[in-house]
């Protein structure tokens, strides 16, 4: 899978952008990496207003509106639903009983369930995103991409049994993607992997579901060749987040709020 979201609609955390080295290659603009991805195999992609793209690796079989199939027990998954859309990487064990908690069909998917969890916690937001993805048991990772509110969600699980990765384009968009290598071609040194039990959305960045009052670090990262790449996040431990804690309606996954 892999997702693309220009400057200004997501901006990536600066700590993240690593400058060019002599001789090696530099960040690839959007435009190039959704090519190369696309002849790397049977692939559909969705642009939005030049402004997102998502783009998701699918069998060689016809097109459906969401496609499913198991690696190493996990799964790979891309639908859409009222203008929100979901790529899901993994699985959830406790599937089942979301579903029934949140009164949805028994042919509900991974992607389908976080769909409707996002747009239950926008339009009504009962409690912090936080806790909703503490109840999602398992190995994933997902991207939510809300063309109409124009927002970005991005979550990996705590169990890092899937790994997303993350890195700037040479315009400075934010490329996303389970891939290592293709994070990695796409970013030159300006890449990372996404924290394992964060979430990141394009209004708040980047915070940790597991420890939601404490504050995220970047830390210092050398490749194999002693060169600086894109910084690794960690929880501060000894930070706290000063916020006000928001109650009612307001706490969801557009605004989400925190208790300090």
């Amino acid at each position: 899978m892999l997702a693309i979201f220009n400057k200004g609609l997501a901006d990536a955390p600066k700590e993240l952008r690593c400058p060019i080295h002599d001789g090696a290659p530099g960040p690839k603009l959007p435009a190039e990496i959704l090519k190369d991805f696309m002849a790397s195999g049977n692939a559909v992609s969705m642009s939005f207003d030049c402004s997102a793209s998502l783009t998701f690796s699918r069998p060689d079989r016809p097109s459906v509106s969401t496609q499913r199939f198991n690696i190493m027990n996990t799964c790979r998954l891309f639908c859409g639903l009222d203008g929100i859309y979901c790529i899901f990487h993994g699985s959830l064990h406790n599937l089942c009983g979301l579903i029934k908690q949140y009164g949805l069909s028994k042919a509900t998917n991974e992607a389908m369930l976080v769909i409707e969890a996002y747009r239950t916690l926008r339009d009504r937001g009962p409690y912090p995103a936080d806790q909703v993805l503490k109840e999602l048991e398992g190995d994933y990772g997902f991207v939510v991409f809300d063309s109409k509110a124009g927002t970005v969600f991005v979550a990996s699980g705590a169990n890092e049994g899937v790994r997303l990765f993350w890195g700037i384009a040479g315009d400075s968009s934010m490329v996303i993607s389970d891939d290592l290598e293709v994070v990695k071609g796409s970013c030159g040194k300006s890449f990372a992997p996404f924290p394992a039990g964060c979430m990141f959305h394009s209004e708040q960045g980047l915070t940790s579901f597991l420890h939601p009052t404490k504050m995220m670090k970047a830390m210092p990262r050398i490749d194999s060749e002693g060169a600086m790449c894109g910084a690794n996040f960690k929880v501060d431990v000894h930070s706290k987040v000063n916020s006000m804690p928001r109650v009612g309606s307001e706490v969801n996954w557009v605004i989400w709020g925190q208790n300090a």
